[in-house]
């Protein structure tokens, strides 16, 4: 009788740079830690990295290379970017000798080009999971290397992996008591703007306030309430923002992967307003796939008008949005690529 393929049981996860690549890291580890199984992690010194993760004490090694973006970057800054990533690569190639490691998880960002092109090197398998609508560049370049490339939308599709508490923290929304606007841990000034040109007549309804900020126009923002003399939950950041999140009846968001997929988790129903500036539009391909299902609205930031949002709020009915965000996604998402990873790895 043949003897079962062994499972890998060294695994590394890689990329970053922003907090929605940083969010897919830690569910799929945490989905390994459940599973008997403590990653490995590369990521890079730049980005949010090493905020998240550089204390974390789950991971069985961890790394942080020097390495930044190559897209943005021209002429002899755009070589020096590149001379770094290859200098990383070594790097990683090393590290993942020294681990023994058996499969790669690339979730995308610049932070994942060096143990990506490694595992290339190396003959490890390499898996791939693509955040947005849009495929960022690296992932295009190294989705023919793939053993598996994971994607939340169209036909072949698996749930984005989103925090448990997001689901257990679910309910229906029938009306609307508490607006919540979001626009990422940078913030969005022209959401900040839309805010306070909403609360004025949001204080008449009764309709209570939760703004994210950003860090940099927190104190703009928190100054206008004041001066406004409206009671609002305002703040710059916060990590455990899915406790604010489920307070909230309707939200204006941007449309970053995994806050749209966090939302929709929790069923609210969102006017998203995608950062006009995303590379490839893809904030506004993230969304439209949510719209194009009836589960949330969209407006480009050029065409943000309190008419609109008030149309939602008086005119439609919310409830028919919250019940469709329960079909969008389920809290599977970690768990099936882990399992792919472990059947198809090594």
């Amino acid at each position: 009788m043949r003897s079962e393929k062994p499972k890998p049981s060294k695994i590394l996860l890689t990329g970053g740079g922003t907090g929605g690549h940083l969010a897919i890291v830690r569910s799929v580890k945490e989905e390994l830690l459940r599973r008997g199984i403590r990653p490995c992690y590369i990521g890079s010194e730049s980005g949010q990295d090493r905020a998240w993760f550089g204390e974390d004490a789950d991971f069985e090694a961890k790394r942080f290379l020097p390495t930044r973006g190559v897209v943005n970057q021209r002429g002899f800054g755009k070589l020096a970017s590149m001379a770094q990533v290859f200098k990383a690569t070594l790097q990683a190639r090393r590290f993942i000798k020294a681990h023994g490691i058996e499969a790669v998880l690339s979730v995308g960002g610049f932070s994942a080009a060096p143990a990506s092109f490694a595992a290339i090197l190396t003959g490890t398998p390499l898996f791939i999971h693509e955040q947005n609508a849009v495929s960022g560049r690296l992932n295009r370049i190294l989705e023919p290397f793939a053993k598996r490339f994971f994607s939340s939308y169209g036909d072949d599709r698996i749930d984005y992996p989103v925090g448990e508490i997001f689901f257990q923290t679910a309910r229906l929304r029938t009306e609307v008591e508490t607006v919540i606007f979001l626009g990422g841990s940078q913030g969005a000034k022209a959401i900040n703007d839309f805010a306070l040109e909403l609360a004025p007549e949001l204080r008449r309804r009764g309709i209570r306030i939760v703004h994210q900020t950003g860090n940099l126009d927190y104190e703009r923002i928190k100054g206008a309430y004041e001066a406004l003399g409206i009671e609002a939950d305002v703040f710059a950041f916060d990590k455990e923002l899915y406790k604010r999140i489920a307070q909230a009846d309707f939200a204006v968001s941007r449309a970053g992967a995994s806050t749209l997929w966090e939302l929709a988790a929790n069923r609210i129903p969102t006017l998203f307003v995608p950062y006009p500036y995303a590379a490839g539009d893809h904030q506004y391909h993230n969304a439209r796939y949510i719209v194009e299902r009836n589960a949330g609205w969209i407006v480009r930031q050029n065409a943000l008008k309190s008419d609109l949002f008030w149309d939602i709020i008086d005119k439609e009915n919310i409830a028919p949005v919250s019940e469709k965000l329960a079909t969008m996604i389920g809290p599977d998402g970690a768990r099936k690529i882990v399992e792919s990873m472990l059947a198809e790895g090594r």
